[in-house]
């Protein structure tokens, strides 16, 4: 478990990853320019969650190669530990896998389109009424899944896709799940699209030039989103000095 130094004023953000050398990307960036500190805990290798959410401002759990759906122990304690927030009504975000594990611990369902297409790369999303309500939507969003989730019981859908129906939920005031990347960097998709290429062979799925190509059109639009989701899930701290 990481022991970081931060200011005593500064909030913390739980930040869960599932690989070695994930980052949290743009989101992880966006909530320090705010004035979090980031947590970050991996449990599967090892890093204990908290029973209760009183020393930190929210969570997010990112995305992974895994499925919900694995017995593996950690991706189990995950599912099951996303209840804290959850009840607390503390700020929760799951991002792709992290989505998915939500959904799981709401009651719902993941897996796989019916006709076993993929989205990888950018494709169109459709917000809801809800989601129109909430803030403006980019036209397309950066994906990287096999596997979508059902709308629990519940939860209200904030948008959709033509492949995968359920892209965007909230569930009470302050948990959100979200199937795309908004915290996608360049440098990240140059990774990706690198260790990942084998799975662009796979149905639906958009070539690596396509991947850059989308970037540069609807990057700026899903920049954008994110700080009017943030503005809206978390905030700026107070550790943040006026004016910024």
């Amino acid at each position: 478990m990481r022991h970081e130094h931060f200011l005593s004023d500064q909030p913390r953000i739980l930040v869960i990853l599932h690989q070695e050398n994930s980052s949290a990307g743009r989101v992880g960036q966006a909530l320090q320019a705010r004035g979090f500190h980031l947590d970050i805990r991996k449990p599967r290798f090892g890093d204990p969650l908290p029973d209760t959410m009183d020393n930190h401002a929210g969570a997010v759990i990112f995305g992974g190669p895994m499925s919900a759906n694995d017995p593996d122990g950690f991706l189990r304690k995950e599912i099951d530990w996303i209840k804290v927030p959850l009840r607390e009504e503390k700020p929760f975000l799951g991002i792709c896998l992290g989505a998915q594990m939500m959904a799981k611990q709401l009651g719902g369902k993941v897996a796989a389109a019916d006709d076993g297409h993929v989205e990888i790369g950018y494709y169109p999303i459709v917000p809801t009424q809800a989601g129109k309500d909430l803030m403006d939507w980019p036209k397309k969003v950066y994906q990287w899944h096999n596997e979508g989730f059902s709308l629990p019981d519940g939860a209200t859908l904030l948008a959709g896709g033509p492949t995968y129906p359920n892209q965007a939920i909230r569930y009470g005031k302050n948990a959100f799940g979200i199937q795309f990347h908004p915290e996608l960097t360049h440098s990240m998709m140059v990774r990706w699209t690198t260790r990942g290429a084998p799975r662009m062979a796979q149905p639906g799925a958009q070539q690596r030039h396509d991947h850059f190509a989308g970037r540069f059109v609807y990057d700026g639009s899903v920049r954008s989103w994110l700080n009017s989701f943030l503005d809206l899930w978390i905030g700026q701290s107070s550790a943040v000095p006026q004016g910024r």
